[in-house]
């Protein structure tokens, strides 16, 4: 039997219906949280004893033999590497709560990791398809197809994104005391509530000026949620003819990708993107040596 077909009474399981209610109570589960260690764990009871045996199961007789059989199960039936991560994690808290609650002493799982993931390097716009993006509000105003105010709060908006390689909940949270348009710079509230100073490019500088003539009287400088901004930018992108599945977040990718290609230290583009861990900006150098790669496969004359 495929180890992926749960097992159609462990849902009753007293130990699983406990773990079940411990999530909702004690960690504020989501149902589709809840729903999804459901299905590891029945899952994980087909693995042991069939998918047809009903409780109650002996879950002190669960060894890390059963363990690495489930885990294997998962391979061989093509579970994806991220799928099986997640079952083991399922089930290595459903353990720890079984340890806590006196019903085993050991966790089958406590020694086995899962597959190792493959890196996903960002997806990132090139200069030109930046430049081609940035453009589209500007045509679409001279089309006709949008009006003065949209195009110049729309201009501004893309163009701060770039420019400052800010989170869109950090550039539709921005108020007007948080920008300094005369020496070009703006501070962004970030995660944890951190604060950092963005730098406005002269193209966004300008942008925001004239925006600033047009723009409603209010504290916050953009009136539209992250989620108004992304249909902005789907609707922009096929006006560019870019792909859509593009978001407000590749800009901020191709922001610190753009940089290090142009020379830009490592740590001065993690302050700017608000990193805590320069570990987590280090991505972006793989990016740019792609970049290089592909630069090189199209152009270099000894290819």
């Amino acid at each position: 039997m495929t180890t992926l077909v749960p097992n159609k009474y462990a849902a009753v399981d007293t130990h699983i219906a406990s773990f079940l209610r411990y999530l909702v109570a004690e960690r504020n589960a989501s149902a589709n949280t809840r729903e999804g260690y459901l299905l590891d764990l029945t899952q994980f009871v087909t693995c042991c004893w069939g998918g047809d045996r009903e409780p109650p199961y002996d879950w002190t007789s669960v060894s890390e033999i059963h363990a690495r059989t489930y885990i294997g199960g998962l391979a061989r039936d093509g579970a994806a590497p991220t799928t099986v991560r997640r079952k083991i994690a399922s089930c290595r808290a459903f353990f720890r709560f079984l340890q806590r609650s006196e019903v085993v002493t050991d966790d089958p799982f406590q020694m086995l990791r899962g597959p190792r993931l493959a890196r996903s390097l960002p997806k990132v716009l090139s200069v030109e398809d930046v430049k081609r993006f940035l453009a589209a509000p500007e045509r679409d105003f001279r089309a006709g197809i949008i009006t003065r105010d949209e195009y110049l709060r729309d201009r501004a908006f893309f163009e701060f994104l770039y420019s400052t390689g800010a989170r869109i909940s950090e550039a539709t949270g921005i108020k007007w005391t948080s920008i300094d348009l005369v020496r070009g710079t703006a501070r962004v509230l970030g995660k944890g509530s951190k604060e950092r100073l963005v730098i406005l490019g002269e193209p966004a500088r300008k942008a925001m000026l004239e925006y600033r003539e047009v723009a409603p009287v209010a504290e916050a400088v953009f009136s539209f949620s992250p989620r108004h901004a992304q249909r902005r930018m789907k609707h922009y992108l096929v006006s560019a003819q870019l792909p859509i599945d593009l978001t407000p977040h590749k800009l901020r990718h191709s922001f610190a990708t753009h940089l290090l290609d142009a020379g830009a230290d490592l740590r001065s583009v993690q302050e700017m993107l608000g990193h805590s861990s320069l570990t987590t900006t280090q991505i972006y150098t793989h990016v740019s040596v792609e970049r290089l790669k592909d630069t090189i496969a199209l152009s270099h004359p000894r290819k």
